[in-house]
């Protein structure tokens, strides 16, 4: 029995030190290399990288992007001046968000929370988000074959948000399913592919189109 509690003694301070794996910075770029296992990753004025079938906790910085690569692994990712960016294949088992900045996912990729942003665009390539897309004056692509549950909301801007005139331009490509409510509370140009899917609309009034992409005016 000694024996025993000796060596649970002994490996139980190694296991909380495998947890307590942070990567925390002020200033400069924080990588996560290519198949590393880590817990929070984080700067201020710098971005995160984290390489491909990666895991980490949640990735932020307050001035720069965050890049996750392909099939990797987080929590949750945020940043508010910067972009973020999810590889193909990549999951977030959590939310995606941004103050200004544009976000990508990938092909594949899925986000179990919300996306949101203010302003900059929003993409998604063949990807799914489980509870919805929200902005306030970023444009929104649901490419084709991509999946939204939760619905699209464009909030009213306030604010000095309201310097920003120009409608944002939301985008449901071809063969594209958004369950849910899609509500625009300011004046958006909406685009609905002819074989894409989408709940009620409250705001605005779909424009059809057929093929790969809306023509250009």
């Amino acid at each position: 029995m000694r024996r025993t509690l000796l060596a649970l003694a002994l490996v139980l301070p190694l296991a909380a030190l495998a947890r307590d794996n942070d990567i925390d910075k002020i200033n400069g770029t924080v990588r996560v290399e290519n198949g590393q296992q880590v817990g929070d990753v984080s700067t201020v004025n710098g971005s995160v990288r984290i390489g491909d079938n990666a895991t980490v906790q949640k990735a932020s910085t307050v001035n720069g992007s965050v890049e996750l690569g392909e099939k990797s692994q987080a929590t949750e990712i945020s940043t508010v001046n910067g972009s973020a960016t999810l590889g193909a294949g990549s999951r977030i088992t959590g939310e995606v968000g941004t103050t200004n900045g544009t976000i990508k996912l990938g092909k594949g990729a899925e986000v179990a929370g919300k996306v949101a942003n203010v302003n900059g665009t929003i993409s998604l390539d063949a990807a799914h988000v489980a509870k919805g897309i929200e902005t306030v004056s970023g444009s929104i692509y649901v490419g084709a074959n991509s999946r939204v549950e939760g619905g699209i909301l464009v909030e009213k801007p306030g604010g000095w948000f309201n310097n920003n005139s120009r409608p944002p331009h939301v985008v449901i490509g071809p063969h594209a399913v958004v369950q849910g409510t899609l509500e625009f509370r300011r004046e958006v140009v909406l685009q609905v592919s002819d074989s894409a899917q989408i709940g009620p609309v409250k705001g605005a009034t779909p424009a059809k189109f057929s093929g790969d992409a809306p023509s250009v005016d």
